[in-house]
């Protein structure tokens, strides 16, 4: 079992993430925010529970909706606000913006705007930590809609007879875009993929933080030995649309209700009570905690400077 501490440090975890979430939210609808974004609202359990089971010296690769990975990963929040709001002070200098926030001191080495953008790059991620002999793990984020295009198949190919350190960890969160898992699959679980490529497929409950703990661990201290790659699939369920222009006439109201009524927070929140790890007034001063942090990073945010013109290219294109 994990100590105390922890466990309440991955709950406060869990709040940051919403907090954050619905604070992107709002922004975008006061038009502070440009673009658009992906929210992770629903699935906070699958980045808590997988990045409890890293190093600090392990690395992550994220997704076009990775604002929960990054602040799992230990990021400094009004950085990433700041990058959010493409301000100076932002961790890429507000050029990378929502979906492309990178802190590599953390060992986050990026969100990605292109669906399955990282698997292939967890491959030259873990020959590097195989060949620097490091001990290091790297742990892939990607989506379901990622796992049908073909860099998934090279990838987890390539990563499997080079018995590279890499743990592959699909978020299912039942629609890839508008396209539903059960038109978008023949199978059931994505996680059986793995058994051609020789490596471990397992299914976990991706609203469930422990549970997601758990599994990421046993793949993690496989690949540290030295054991190759292995492949999980997270059931869970994103709340908001794909994007901030969906109009999610995909999905019912009751479909999402029924989600909702698995929330990851409040599961683990009554478990943590239950198991008198915790009680409801720090559950309280928890939650708050994690929306005082959020509104300091905005006020950092918009107190940032714009990128200035003149050096608007620095860092786009390479010398």
């Amino acid at each position: 079992m994990l100590p105390e501490s922890k466990l309440k440090e991955m709950l406060l975890q869990m709040y940051l993430i919403r907090a954050f979430e619905e604070k992107a939210d709002e922004l975008y609808a006061l038009g502070k925010v440009h673009g658009t974004m992906h929210l992770s609202i629903g699935q906070e359990a699958m980045a808590v529970g997988a990045i409890a089971a890293l190093r600090p010296e392990d690395y992550i690769l994220s997704t076009h909706r990775g604002h929960g990975h990054c602040i799992a990963k230990g990021a400094d929040i009004k950085l990433m606000m700041a990058e959010f709001m493409g301000k100076e002070t932002g961790y890429c200098r507000g050029r990378g913006g929502s979906m492309h926030i990178a802190d590599m001191e953390s060992g986050n080495l990026g969100a990605n705007g292109v669906v399955g953008g990282g698997i292939g790059m967890a491959v030259g991620a873990g020959l590097s930590i195989k060949m620097r002999d490091t001990g290091q793990v790297i742990l892939c984020f990607f989506g379901d809609g990622a796992a049908n295009r073909g860099i998934f198949h090279e990838a987890l190919n390539m990563a499997a007879i080079w018995t590279l350190p890499v743990v592959y960890l699909c978020e299912n969160n039942q629609y890839g875009m508008s396209m539903s898992v059960e038109r978008a699959f023949p199978i059931e679980d994505i996680a059986d993929r793995a058994a051609a490529y020789k490596m471990p497929g397992v299914v976990v409950d991706g609203n469930d933080v422990l549970a997601v703990y758990e599994a990421t661990l046993e793949a993690v201290e496989r690949a540290r030995g030295g054991g190759g790659p292995s492949l999980i699939e997270g059931k869970t369920y994103r709340w908001k649309g794909h994007s901030k222009s969906d109009q999610e006439r995909y999905r019912t109201k009751e479909e999402l209700e029924a989600w909702k009524e698995r929330c990851p927070i409040r599961r683990f929140r009554a478990r943590l009570i239950d198991e008198r790890v915790i009680d409801e007034a720090e559950v309280s001063r928890m939650a708050e905690e994690a929306r005082r942090l959020i509104e300091e990073a905005v006020a950092f945010g918009e107190a940032s400077p714009e990128p200035s013109v003149e050096t608007i290219l620095e860092g786009v294109y390479a010398p």
